[in-house]
């Protein structure tokens, strides 16, 4: 099945891609633990599935780095029922769609077929939480998969080169200082017992949520659930997730790559922040709104309009993100890419001069109505997918949030006020809470035209 980098940290509008309700949500758990979701949505004979395990990179143990994303791939080898390949093979057939995608905090597996497949896909689904068999030969090939995937999307990127050094300057102590992917030297000595302990360990209905959303009933759920997955047996190693956690942050951390396959120089500035809380969303919609106003839009926010217009442009694109939805810390980024002939120091102050700004001045009201305006369509517009349904419960309840909370989460993000915003960006914004990068091209290197923006790191964070 394809594999490909993509997600991650919600980047401008995509941050309102909000959990709506197209329909009822169910919610019951069986017997053996198993966590199941039903969102109904019945204006199309579709159907997603989706399997939320909660164990991410950010779970492995030291030196085994990789081995969550190993294990994705290698679900796809088949079980006594299924042959290699099999899985996907017979979804393909079925006329649906199915991948899946590792973060730090959670692994997830999701098919989108006509409803009246749903049986099969359960049938499957369960086989392969507690039935997967891992020939030698078979471990051996697809650990070379994920090392090329490696030299392709990471070693081959000057991008993902800083974006990876930037998160293990950031995170010191936590394991979110870990490439999803893994450290190539820890990735070549991933072994098949690494992969079945692992697997037989975290892998288990009572480490799992069951997501169902599209044209189905929650009865026929229940029925269907109690049947494939009701029988398979809880594992005995589940246990709270207690984390090594950041210690206070003192000074700013400061790094440079420079790297001749670079065309477009930029400065990235990722600080820590707070991410969603259970019943206590407050500081991450203030984040969420804060990113959106400084850097949302490409001609309206706040650096977009000191940067990128004007009779002394600095930039060619600004932005700013965050991403709250994690077990433990958030982060918040602002990124510039400078116009030709103007420095990286210079495009670096230009910014600080910017949020400086806007810190003395305060937040626009009209600003902040058009961002409340743009959050309520987004929760319109969301509630057409029955797949970003799965999606945002599935994801919202690995990261321990509660049902209440992701239903919460539209009212909270207008509730937010334009103190609410100042007085987040003051607690974030602070430089002693950063890390700065600088991607550039070796001195004297030639200058290739400027291209499409390039996204910075903090976009790359899953790994499918």
């Amino acid at each position: 099945m394809p594999h490909r980098t993509g997600r991650a940290l919600a980047f401008g509008l995509a941050l309102f891609a909000l959990p709506a309700q197209a329909g009822d949500v169910s919610h019951f758990d069986l017997p053996n633990g198993l966590e199941v979701v039903v969102v109904e949505d019945h204006r199309a004979p579709v159907v997603t599935q989706m399997v939320w395990y909660r164990i991410g990179s950010a779970d492995e143990a030291a030196g085994h780095s990789g081995i969550a994303h190993f294990l994705e791939h290698l679900m796809f080898k088949g079980t006594e029922k299924l042959a290699p390949g099999e899985f996907s093979a017979t979804v393909e057939a079925q006329g649906g769609t199915d991948n899946a995608f590792t973060s730090w905090d959670y692994t997830a597996y999701f098919q989108r077929v006509a409803a009246d497949r749903l049986p099969l896909m359960m049938e499957m689904e369960a086989d392969r939480m507690r039935n997967l068999r891992l020939p030698e030969a078979d471990v051996l090939t697809e650990r070379d998969v994920i090392l090329e995937e490696r030299a392709q999307r990471t070693d081959s990127s000057p991008d993902a080169l800083l974006g990876e050094q930037m998160r293990a300057a950031q995170f010191k102590n936590s394991r979110y200082g870990i490439p999803i992917i893994g450290w190539r030297h820890e990735m070549e000595q991933l072994s098949r017992q690494d992969a079945l302990d692992f697997y037989g360990a975290y892998y288990a209905p009572n480490n799992a949520i069951l997501v169902v959303a599209g044209d189905v009933t929650p009865d026929r759920v229940k029925e269907l659930a109690g049947e494939y997955y009701g029988p398979l047996a809880p594992s005995d190693k589940i246990a709270p997730r207690r984390r090594p956690q950041e210690p206070p942050q003192l000074a700013e951390r400061r790094l440079s790559l420079t790297d001749e396959r670079v065309s477009e120089p930029y400065v990235y500035r990722s600080y820590l922040a707070p991410g969603r809380r259970p019943g206590d969303q407050k500081d991450a919609a203030s984040l969420a709104v804060l990113a959106e106003l400084l850097g949302g839009s490409g001609t309206t926010s706040v650096l977009a309009r000191a940067l990128q217009f004007g009779d002394n442009p600095k930039a060619v694109y600004a932005s700013a993100s965050y991403d709250g939805d994690t077990v433990d810390s958030g982060q918040f980024g602002v990124y510039v890419m400078p116009t030709p002939g103007v420095s990286l120091t210079e495009a670096e102050a230009a910014m600080d001069a910017a949020i400086a700004q806007f810190l003395a001045d305060g937040v626009n009201p009209d600003d902040l109505a058009r961002i409340k305006a743009q959050i309520r369509a987004s929760d319109i517009y969301s509630r057409d997918d029955s797949g970003d349904l799965a999606r945002r419960y599935g994801e919202g309840l690995a990261i321990g949030l509660t049902l209440e909370d992701i239903d919460a989460w539209p009212q909270v993000l207008q509730s937010v006020t334009a103190g609410d915003v100042v007085a987040a960006a003051q607690s974030v914004l602070d430089r002693r809470n950063a890390v700065t990068g600088w991607l550039q091209a070796p001195e004297g290197a030639p200058v290739a035209p400027v291209g499409a923006p390039i996204l910075p790191p903090a976009v790359q964070g899953a790994t499918e």
